[in-house]
This record gives C-alpha cells, sequence and structure tokens, in this order.
C-alpha cells in the first residue's frame, strides 16, 4: 500500500466509439470505493452532448451514450487520476484528436495515468509513454504498439504499472488493473471487499496474461 495519500480526484476521458466495459467496468469500482471514501468524478469529452459508443463504421447496432460533465476546454484543474478507455474510435483522429491535446496538456499535473485496452495507443500517440513500459489489447497489438514506437511494449501482461503510469490489457483487463490500482491506495483488504461486493473473481497478478499472443514476443524493450 502506498504511503501518500490515496487519490480522490478522478476523470474519464471519453470520445465516439470508446467500449462500454473500459469505462463501466472501473468506474462501478470508483462508484463501491465512494461509499467508504468520498471521491469526485468529472466524464470529459469534446463538447456535453451526449458520448455514444457507437461511430458510423464500429458496427455496432446496440450503444449506450454518457452525459459528460465537463468538456476538455473547461476541465477541473485538480485532477489526479484521469481514465483513458480504448474503443474503435481510437482509430479515426477526428474522434481522438482532441483527447490527446488534452493527455499532453494535463498529464504534468496528474498524479496517475490509467489506460484500458486501446486506450495506451492513444497515451502512446500523445507521447506520455514514451520511455515507459505498457501494454494493450492483445487483439489490436501490431496497431496499437504502431502508436508508439518509443514505448517499451510488454507483450504478456494483464497490467503494467510504470510509475505514474497504469495501462492495462483488453476491455476487462481494465477492472482487474483499477482493483490492483484500489488496493495500492486503499489496501488490499478495501479491494477485496469491494470484489465481494461485485460477486468479482479477481485476476491479482498481473503477469497472467491468458490472451497474449503466443507469437508475438520482446525485443530491445519493444514487442515486434
Amino acid at each position: 500500500m502506498s504511503a501518500s495519500p490515496p487519490p480522490t480526484r478522478f476523470a474519464v476521458a471519453l470520445y465516439p466509439g470508446f467500449q462500454a466495459l473500459d469505462v463501466f467496468g472501473p468506474l462501478d469500482i470508483l462508484n463501491l470505493l465512494s461509499k467508504r471514501t468520498p471521491l469526485s468524478l468529472a466524464i470529459l469529452a469534446p463538447t456535453l452532448a451526449p458520448v455514444s459508443t457507437r461511430t458510423p463504421v464500429s458496427g455496432h447496432t446496440a450503444s449506450q451514450s454518457v452525459v459528460p460533465t465537463h468538456t476538455y476546454a473547461d476541465s477541473p484543474s485538480d485532477i489526479e487520476v484521469l481514465l483513458i478507455p480504448g474503443g474503435p474510435g481510437t482509430r479515426d483522429p477526428k474522434y481522438v484528436g482532441e483527447v490527446e491535446d488534452y493527455v499532453r496538456k494535463a498529464f504534468p499535473n496528474l498524479r496517475y495515468l490509467l489506460t484500458v485496452c486501446t486506450g495506451s495507443a492513444i497515451a502512446a500517440h500523445a507521447g506520455v509513454l514514451d520511455g515507459r513500459r505498457a501494454t494493450s489489447n492483445k487483439r489490436a497489438w501490431d496497431w496499437a504498439t504502431s502508436q508508439g514506437p518509443h514505448v517499451n511494449w510488454v507483450p504478456r501482461a494483464r497490467w503494467v504499472a510504470d510509475g505514474n503510469i497504469w495501462t492495462s490489457s483488453g476491455i476487462s483487463a481494465g477492472i482487474d488493473m483499477m482493483y490492483a490500482f484500489v488496493a495500492e491506495h486503499f489496501g488490499e483488504e478495501v479491494a477485496g471487499d469491494l470484489a465481494d461486493v461485485a460477486e468479482y473473481v479477481r485476476n491479482t497478478d498481473p503477469d497472467n496474461d491468458p490472451f497474449a499472443k503466443t507469437d508475438v514476443k520482446e525485443k530491445n524493450g519493444v514487442a515486434k
């Protein structure tokens, strides 16, 4: 458990075509945690219009929308932890360009940056992962890692914590990462209790990655 005071001011960066579980899984853990510890949560997006999980080319016939609390232009200045989800929208610059600009600007003032799935591709393209160890969705591995040629991509990891940057593998891995993040800052007992309330069986080993591609190897810190 970290010796520093735990973070209490969180935000999530949304864009059209975000993956639903990338967001709702980690945020539900924070919702439950907030019953024990007061937390604040800002939902950021380019505008205050509802943000959909679907885009014209995403292939979805069902979708959900989330109403932001702030735009990137007027985001709170005291955010401690920023969560970046992945999703089909990550592949379209018109959807994530503003997210990347915000990440570059906000990162120096954050205590922690967390990414789920191809959210790490956004962070990598923004340049904030350079020289860091990170992981991403194994089904999108080649594309995701191409977004950050100077990132030390870890091909077999459920999640990776490198200093104040935490990145996780595909979709549901964000839940395991968030429980680990809670355990680090609020205690293992708290994380375990929250998982019990959710009836969730945690993967507590960051190196246990059953979805890793067996033909991907790490070379000079960069997956090839």
